[in-house]
């Protein structure tokens, strides 16, 4: 019982882990709930390393898991659940250097507790598919233009349109993250929310971007834009001096008011609602999220005025309307998207990109693109004037000296280059020439030339002679099996007019024993002389007379001549050997130059 309650106690602990660190952010003190939801659900993104994880890495791991095949309003049960987030994870650790892995476990515990927390209040301990995906598409890394556009092709049809039904269900499960940050009174899910995003009736692909990105986006979700900018100022750096706290720098954003002149503020006053001096918090603030120094600003404007920066820009590329039929794509990996949005061509259908044709390929778009790469051109080139004007002269001199160095540095590494080729080249020529013997070579030395064509022809004698022994060896070994059947013969008459039986084992008889073929020895292989190669290929008779412990005189005589005739092939092969060793020896002097002088030949 103690272990039990001990166990549950820490799931408790650990469930609330996630929001007792928020709660000590003191993120309540932020005066606008805007801000204060946008910034609790960044701390929950960057806590369980949601950010990390790119929409299209998202997309692939839905695939991956087969959730693209399952219904909307399908359960899955948390242990399915644990084992789609452990595979995210441990793929997003694969993408990362290893001196930035991230804790797997323990930001798969952090989100797994989030999500039942946030989804099944009532402890049924499923999920379903839909609020599953609305959740990890909406709080994953990537750009907002690409999020909306994955969740319009989960709530739209076939033909590209959207369903109220299908928007409705998604914002019912999206405006739960944030309830379960404590936001609820203010982003909380009404049955007019759907209408009051979108009053028209047939809501195609570029509506549905153009209303949930415009500024002001639709009062609902109007936290979800702001999380992303959140996201893009962390790093940036105001050189600006705030009004209220005095700080001689800014980090993310920056307010500026509209009514006091040289009054900014940083995000952090701003969020709390401070204010001195003349300004009030009922003033119009404009938010700034970077910096441009005066130089820019006057260019920009003259630029604007000529008309060289394009007004009214729109926030998303222009897709096509009508969606084209979707592809399989369960077999293959969804590739990564462009960088630029000018270039994202991927539409999203029936829960999977689909690849389409690109609009910029239309006349009309390639005639506005080139006005545009025209207007940026002039407004380059404004800026470049500026600058140079304005820049002093000691940073004229440095700028010429550091690009002097670095063609100077760029020389001398092209000089290195070519020395290096040139000594690489030169010394493959060497290589190729010492190991390639040339006719120069073999003319030097005509005597080691002759000699060599000695040792060739002795060589050729002893094969020869070879041949004609092992020739002699076989007859004479047919002899011997002759002779063996005629004493066989004999013994055996001998025996049956005694009366008495021989000793012998049985004869395969006359007729039956055939002499074997002798199995000759190569001239280039070196046998090994022993007593049993010398019968080698006798038939049995033979065996059998040699092994009899009685010796008589034709075995006697028979046995002299097969060590005779054994003696003889193994000198013979001895000499063809010595033969082969000098005339290798003689190609390699021949092939190192022919400097070691004159082979000397043993003649026997």
């Amino acid at each position: 019982m103690i272990e039990e309650g001990s166990k549950r106690g820490k799931a408790m602990v650990e469930k609330r882990q996630l929001f007792m660190e928020m709660r000590a952010q003191n993120f309540d003190v932020i005066r606008l709930s805007t801000y204060r939801t946008a910034c609790k659900l960044r701390f929950v993104q960057k806590r369980c390393n949601l950010h990390l994880v790119d929409v299209w890495n998202m997309i692939e791991a839905f695939r991956d898991n087969g959730l693209n095949t399952l219904d909307h309003n399908a359960e899955i049960n948390v242990s399915r659940l644990e084992t789609i987030l452990s595979s995210i994870y441990y793929q997003l650790n694969k993408r990362l250097p290893t001196t930035h892995q991230i804790n797997v476990e323990q930001s798969i515990g952090l989100l797994l507790n989030f999500m039942v927390a946030t989804y099944d209040s009532e402890s049924h301990g499923k999920l379903t598919v839909f609020s599953m995906k609305a959740m990890l598409s909406t709080m994953c890394g990537g750009k907002i233009v690409d999020k909306l556009r994955y969740i319009f092709s989960q709530i739209s049809d076939s033909s590209g349109v959207m369903m109220f039904a299908k928007f409705d269900q998604f914002l019912r499960e999206v405006l739960k993250l944030p309830t379960a940050v404590f936001e609820g009174p203010s982003f909380g899910y009404t049955e007019h929310s759907v209408r009051t995003c979108f009053p028209q009736q047939k809501i195609m692909l570029n509506t549905f971007l153009d209303v949930l990105m415009a500024d002001p986006p639709p009062q609902c979700l109007v936290w979800l834009p702001l999380m992303h900018r959140l996201a893009n100022v962390e790093n940036v750096f105001h050189p600006v001096e705030c009004s209220y706290c005095r700080s001689e720098s800014m980090m993310g954003f920056r307010y500026r008011c509209q009514q006091c002149h040289g009054y900014q503020l940083c995000q952090s006053c701003f969020w709390r609602g401070h204010a001195n001096g003349p300004h009030s918090n009922q003033h119009q603030m404009k938010e700034h999220s970077s910096w441009k120094s005066p130089a820019k600003k006057l260019s920009h404007a003259i630029s604007k005025s000529l008309g060289c920066v394009p007004i009214g820009e729109p926030p998303h590329p222009v897709f096509p309307e009508q969606a084209e039929r979707p592809q399989e794509l369960t077999h293959t990996v969804q590739p990564k998207p462009v960088a630029n949005n000018m270039n994202d061509t991927m539409l999203m259908s029936s829960g999977t990109p689909t690849p389409t044709k690109s609009v910029l390929e239309s006349p009309s778009r390639l005639d506005e693109e080139h006005r545009l790469i025209a207007r940026y051109a002039a407004r380059l080139a404004a800026e470049a004037g500026n600058s140079t004007q304005q820049c002093p002269p000691t940073d004229l001199g440095f700028n010429f000296d550091a690009n002097k160095q670095q063609r100077q540095l760029i020389a001398e590494l092209e000089n290195k280059n070519r020395e290096i080729l040139q000594e690489i080249q030169r010394l493959r020529l060497e290589h190729e020439q010492a190991s390639q013997p040339t006719p120069e070579k073999a003319q030097q030395n005509p005597t080691l030339l002759t000699e060599l064509r000695l040792l060739r022809h002795r060589k050729d004698e002893l094969e020869r002679r070879m041949s004609a022994l092992q020739e002699s060896r076989r007859e004479l070994m047919v002899q011997l099996e002759g002779l063996m059947r005629l004493l066989k013969d004999e013994e055996q008459k001998q025996a049956s007019q005694s009366g008495g039986s021989p000793h012998s084992s049985p004869s395969h008889g006359a007729g039956c024993s055939m002499p074997m073929p002798i199995r000759s020895t190569s001239a280039g292989s070196t046998p090994t002389h022993t007593p049993q190669d010398c019968q080698a290929g006798v038939g049995g008779d033979v065996l059998e007379a040699f092994a009899q412990g009685v010796p008589r005189n034709l075995r006697n005589d028979l046995l002299v001549a097969a060590d005779s005739i054994t003696n003889t092939m193994s000198s013979l092969v001895k000499e063809l050997h010595s033969v082969d060793d000098a005339v290798v020896e003689e190609e390699t002097n021949m092939r190192n130059g022919g400097d070691r002088g004159t082979l000397r030949v043993q003649k026997h």
